[in-house]
């Protein structure tokens, strides 16, 4: 069973003009509408899953929307043309004028909606802008694609991918996307200003342990993305990159503080004081307590 979209919805004096037209699709469903609201009709949505909507006219001049039940009047704005709700926000219309109108109505899950970003992005800014609402009037070429979707969802004539392409493009498009986000430097490596996010939660953290997911996450890369890019940048695995920092801590406390080697252990996380040897010992040539003596000499 494929996904199914849900949406509480209440209409008064809106009524569609010709059969509504939809197709579903993985993780999502296109429905084009072709209808008209009468001078003062209204309408009431709320979706658990991200929801797009491209009008193919102007109805900002006709149709007025507010987030709030009884935010017409302060909270109030134009409909624009294109919108992008998130999950779980309410929306209410309202017409000042008799209009006819059609749109098209992307439904998709959320987890489809991740699909597209995360490989750009990565995880964490990709989760921030699913959740951010997007009202845009000038819809340039969101406008094509849109109506190539709409094609395809009232005469499908290509593999569902396809379609599916073109919606991501259009999420894409329409999302609010920030600038730099999931910045890659010339060679596909780790920037400057990523290393430094890195560092920085990595440092924070008891024992100075991350899993690559979470440094990933961090950086603003998918996870497959980040490990090559990182690779190459610093020449090592994530793993390898931590071990590394996790011996320059070892080693800075055994040279400025009275700890014992097994309480160094402890403190960055290592299994016990065997274990904190073998790796000290692999990185430098010496044990930590012969290290530690040469230091004092």
């Amino acid at each position: 069973m494929g996904y199914q979209h849900s949406m509480i919805c209440h209409t008064d004096g809106i009524h569609p003009i010709a059969p509504v037209k939809w197709r579903g699709l993985d993780g999502l469903v296109g429905v084009y509408w072709d209808a008209e609201g009468a001078c003062g009709a209204g309408a009431y949505y709320l979706s658990p899953d991200p929801r797009i909507v491209i009008f193919f006219n102007d109805v900002s001049s006709h149709i007025r929307m507010s987030n709030r039940q009884f935010g017409f009047g302060a909270q109030e704005r134009p409909l624009t043309r294109a919108i992008y709700v998130p999950a779980g926000t309410p929306m209410w219309t309202k017409f000042t004028a008799s209009h006819r109108f059609s749109h098209l109505d992307l439904h998709l899950h959320e987890d489809r909606l991740l699909r597209y970003l995360i490989p750009s992005v990565g995880a964490s800014v990709a989760r921030s802008i699913v959740r951010r609402p997007v009202e845009v009037q000038e819809v340039g070429p969101i406008e094509t694609l849109a109506r190539m979707i709409v094609e395809e969802v009232e005469n499908p004539t290509r593999h569902a991918v396809y379609a599916e392409s073109l919606v991501g493009s259009v999420a894409t498009a329409l999302l609010d996307i920030p600038e730099g986000a999931g910045e890659r430097v010339p060679g596909g490596g780790v920037t400057q200003a990523q290393m430094n996010r890195l560092l920085s939660a990595f440092d924070a953290r008891p024992g100075l342990r991350m899993s690559v997911a979470e440094m990933a996450e961090t950086a603003g890369l998918s996870e497959s993305w980040f490990s090559t890019a990182f690779r190459q940048t610093t020449g090592k695995t994530p793993l390898q990159w931590q071990l590394a920092r996790r011996i320059e801590r070892a080693q800075a406390l055994l040279n400025g503080t009275v700890l014992s080697v097994a309480d160094v252990a402890a403190k960055l996380g290592f299994s016990d004081q065997a274990h904190l040897t073998k790796v000290f010992r692999q990185f430098t040539g010496e044990t930590p307590a012969a290290w530690r003596r040469a230091q004092r000499f």
